[in-house]
């Protein structure tokens, strides 16, 4: 027989594995420093320190050398994992071992070199199986070593986020230097990985390796434990232990090991903190996607399409019904939900997308429930609430850093500014660490003293708290959105822009929630708040500062204060149905945020025509309702404790710094400037953007700005922009277009106007500029703006933006056409009309429009194959007319201008030339012809048509 101590695995586990990457690490440096430290974008001296994939697999011999140390390592590699499992008895733990360790062949067998692909997809693996490998070996060990491999695998997760930030430097901004800085972290996982496992070099002293011939059947086994009062399984004693245990200081023993277990997540944990905080984000981020991708679909059928009804995805709670899916939910409903939510972008068909996005939601929301319906505890009620309100500002505070689109969601990808790939990474992440972290949520679990609470109770406590989704919804989940409610055009008091004031709605947001805990239980003060904030946002008449300050961020305040008492009284509530009412209202407020604006389009839209502010005070009323009558299921809190306002003031921190940061990064650019000054030309265009989503359910803004950019368009009219809202994503297109085309902008009629929207963009100073809500008896209202701006030698000309009702409502087109006429005709300034008219050329409001009363010309009134858009002017040059198909963007091409500004003297002598219809080949001006890029075929679907190239007038 022979017996050696199992001291010795981690001992030759951990000589095997450092020699490996030791050796090869050396062997590299000596043979192939300058290949191996050259990346794609860099080499020698930009970049001095090589990848763990490019020192083991890219070269011979390091690549050879490092293989075989790596192979002599499996054999101590499985008799540690045997030896865990003998110890801990765990089969989950064993199953993750083994398949962590094949993850592990797969990088490093598989080089980055041979596929890169599948090396990437092994080495996540490998990460992400890390996670709950460290957290079951750290459980299941003993006191003496658990701190230490806790605190090690601490430091290998926190050092994952400098590493992808380094890589992303590298990848992305193509620094040089930065992969270098990240080989630093990404060798130092190793190192960690390494010592995780030395330190299992205490507990296998208590194990003996026993190897004999078997003459006993029975009688021996290849482990033994030595000295088994030390070994303790996390939350249940071994067999050994039991049989064995005997006298107080074994108790003992065992109550401190156990004690430690539970100690890792509570409450004021920072996991537990930042994994809520995660999940928060990834619940509103998820929801908003839905939402937001929906709007696709009767966007392009003009009307109910059928795949409205993705949105009832919002309703996961009810899965909760299904027999065991409420205990997988709370496994794996975190990582599930995100996992198909977020993925979803790599689906290309839209339907496809929106039902996998649809799916992932509903999953997102009924992994909320489970865990929100469980927590009795008050101290973890707060904790909950606060960190899911974080999530929701960390959200909005994303949001303004990427122009108000998230970056997780399924509109966006790698071509339009998504962080799809990151996004999936930290879900899976934070998905495989919710069911430990969040285990103590479901301590309630157990608890049979439920409430008892009166139906009536339970019904407004579901109808506020869908209501108050619905409010989070509708105003707080983008930064600009009550900006644009208070938004009346420039003058001489305008109200806030959204550059820089959207960053004082987060800071706002952001100090609402950490002073939240204040308000548990204490609802009088935010519900005040909330009733004053309501009437300044529902009334007509409060607009610019007054509305922002008093009704916006007021509103904000009350809204977050009233988070955590909703979560406190329906923690005390476990029944299903009180979740599916709250979010079948959600569900109903949301549709009713529809039907204010597409009263047209929708069954029985006349019941909520243009009734937003009956909307907002409605959710306002059932959110009181709800709170006060459910006050007395809050359970009276104790003192937080110190560690848990310590954490949360960092977080806060972090997201006030991550505010300033973005604030910074979206700047305006620079002083606008024309395209062509020296000849005083003004490119100016109307072009209708489909809410910038275009044919394949893509954000297309970067499109838009690449071909208005490349048509060298000075001042441009854009239709149906009015994004502000839930089924839009509560998205602000002028936000990115205005900042990366280095332009003016006004947004027009604000989200509480009930129009479908229109934005006014300018490399000109906007000196003034007036929204109009055109006359609309019986169709959905029509917007304009009338901006006079600042132009060539202080000439000031008009510019109208305008989009008329639709077809089928004849009188209300003639009342704008009008009502138009007369505006136009009141301007003695040069003017541009930048429009959607719905009528033929030369026929009905068309000549209302150009008129006498009007003084309004058509740019070509030979073209005759319009009936959207049109462009007319007076008291300008009229120089080049083009009109350029739309490629995939939208539905609508864009129309382009050209016009010179004259003096006064020129503008006398040319008055009954410039609206005469002579067309040339070619304008001898160099500055006066449209780009050549879109003649014939063109260039990305973009070209011209109908003429089949530009016109140019004498």
């Amino acid at each position: 027989m022979l017996t050696i101590n199992g001291k010795i695995i981690p001992i030759i586990h951990t000589i095997c594995a450092f020699s490996a990457f030791f050796a090869a690490l050396v062997t590299g440096y000596s043979f192939h420093f300058h290949k191996i430290v050259t990346n794609a974008h860099y080499t020698y001296p930009d970049e001095w320190f090589p990848s763990v994939s490019a020192t083991i697999g890219d070269r011979y011999p390091e690549r050879s050398i490092f293989q075989i140390l790596i192979a002599l390592t499996a054999f101590p590699r499985f008799l540690l994992l045997l030896g865990h499992y003998y110890l801990n008895q765990s089969k989950i733990c064993l199953l993750v071992g083994v398949l962590r360790t094949v993850s592990c062949g797969g990088w490093v067998y598989i080089t980055s070199t041979d596929d890169h692909d599948i090396h990437d997809i092994f080495m996540i693996t490998y990460i992400l199986l890390t996670l709950p490998w460290d957290i079951m070996i750290t459980r299941y060990s003993s006191p003496l070593t658990s701190k230490n491999k806790g605190l090690t695998a601490t430091i290998f997760f926190t050092t994952l986020f400098p590493m992808i930030y380094w890589y992303i430097q590298h990848s992305v901004q193509q620094r040089a230097g930065a992969y270098s800085i990240y080989a630093y972290f990404e060798w130092s996982l190793i190192l960690l990985d390494i010592a995780f496992d030395a330190f299992a070099y205490a507990d296998f002293k208590k194990i003996d390796i026993v190897l004999a011939f078997n003459e006993k059947p029975g009688n021996t086994s290849f482990f033994q434990i030595k000295d088994s009062s030390a070994i303790v399984h996390g939350e249940k004693e071994s067999s050994e232990l039991q049989k064995i245990r005997a006298g107080k200081e074994v108790e003992k023993k065992i109550n401190v090991a156990l004690n430690a277990t539970h100690s890792y997540f509570k409450f004021d944990s920072f996991f537990y903190l930042l994994t809520n905080v995660f999940n928060g984000f990834l619940f509103w981020s998820n929801a908003t996607s839905l939402l937001c991708s929906v709007w696709h679909f009767p966007l392009w059928y003009m009307g109910i399409s059928g795949y409205e009804t993705a949105m009832f995805g919002l309703l996961g709670p009810i899965l909760l019904y299904l027999p065991f899916v409420s205990e997988a939910f709370t496994q794996y409903g975190v990582l599930l939900g995100g996992t198909i939510a977020i993925g979803a972008y790599i689906v290309q068909m839209p339907e496809l997308r929106l039902i996998s996005v649809a799916v992932g939601t509903s999953i997102t929301v009924a992994a909320f429930v489970q865990n929100l319906r469980y927590i009795t505890d008050e101290k973890t009620s707060v904790s909950f609430a606060v960190t899911w309100l974080l999530g929701l500002v960390a959200s909005v505070i994303l949001k303004m850093g990427f122009y108000t689109n998230n970056p997780t969601w399924v509109i966006l990808d790698e071509r339009n500014g998504g962080y799809n790939k990151t996004s999936l990474i930290l879900t899976v992440f934070f998905g495989m660490l919710s069911p430990y972290v969040n285990s103590v949520n479901f301590q309630g679990k157990r608890n049979t003293q439920v409430r008892s609470v009166s139906f009536a109770g339970k019904l407004f406590l579901a109808v506020g708290f869908g209501s108050l989704l619905f409010g989070i919804h509708q105003l707080l989940t983008d930064s600009s959105t009550t900006i644009y409610w208070a938004w009346e055009g420039y003058n001489d008091s305008h109200g806030p822009l959204s550059w820089p004031w959207s960053s004082l709605t987060c800071t706002v947001m952001l100090f609402a929630v950490v002073g939240s805990v204040k308000f548990i239980g204490k609802p009088l003060v935010p519900c005040l708040l909330l009733v004053l904030s309501t009437a300044v946002l529902s009334t007509r008449s409060i607009t610019q500062w007054p509305k922002y300050i008093s009704g916006g961020l007021l509103y904000a305040i009350a809204m977050l204060w009233l988070v955590p008492s909703y979560f406190s009284a329906l923690g005390q509530i476990q029944s299903i149905w009180v979740y599916v009412v709250s979010f079948a209202v959600y569900l109903i407020f949301v549709l009713a945020n529809v039907w204010v604006v597409a009263y047209a389009f929708v069954p029985m839209g006349w019941l909520l025509r243009e009734k937003i502010g009956t909307v907002l005070a409605l959710s306002s009323t059932f959110i009181i309702l709800g709170v006060l009558i459910s006050k007395n299921l809050n359970v009276q809190l104790e003192t937080m404790s110190k560690k848990f306002y310590t954490y949360i003031s960092f977080f806060a921190v972090v997201l006030l710094t991550l505010t300033a940061k973005l604030t910074y990064d979206i700047r305006p650019t620079g002083i606008p400037q024309p395209y062509h000054p020296d000849s005083q030309l003004i490119t100016a265009g109307i072009w209708t953007i489909h809410f910038g989503l275009d044919n394949d359910m893509w954000a297309s803004e970067d499109r838009m700005i690449n071909l208005i950019e490349e048509m060298e368009v000075d001042v441009i009219g854009l239709l149906e922009t009015d994004t502000q809202r839930i089924i839009m994503g509560n998205r602000d297109l002028t936000n990115k277009l205005a900042h990366d085309l280095n332009m003016y902008a006004d947004f027009g009629p604000g989200p509480n106007k009930h129009t479908w929207g229109c934005v006014l963009l300018s490399k000109f100073p906007i000196v003034n500029s007036t929204h109009h809500l055109l006359p609309s008896p019986v169709g959905e209202l029509a917007p304009a703006i009338h901006a006079t701006l600042q132009t060539y030698n202080d000439t000031l000309v008009d510019v109208f933006v305008f989009h008329s009702g639709q077809e089928e409502d004849e009188e209300d087109r003639r009342l704008q056409s009008n009502y138009m006429a007369k505006l136009m005709g009141n301007s003695t300034r040069p003017a541009i009309l930048l429009s959607y008219l719905v009528v033929d050329p030369g026929e009905g409001n068309y000549n209302t429009f150009v008129s006498e009363t009007s003084g309004m010309h058509d740019i070509d009134p030979t073209d005759d194959d319009r009936w959207c858009e049109y462009i007319l002017y007076k008291n300008l040059r009229r120089t080049g007319y083009a009109r350029v198909a739309r490629g995939t963007i939208t539905d609508t091409e864009l129309q382009v201008g050209k016009f010179q500004v004259l003096n006064e003297q020129a503008l006398a002598k040319s008055t009954s030339s410039i609206y005469e219809y002579d067309h040339v080949d070619e304008s001898d001006n160099e500055d006066m012809k449209f780009p050549d890029k879109f003649l014939g075929e063109g260039d990305r679907g973009h070209f011209y048509h109908v003429f089949d190239k530009p016109r140019y007038y004498p």
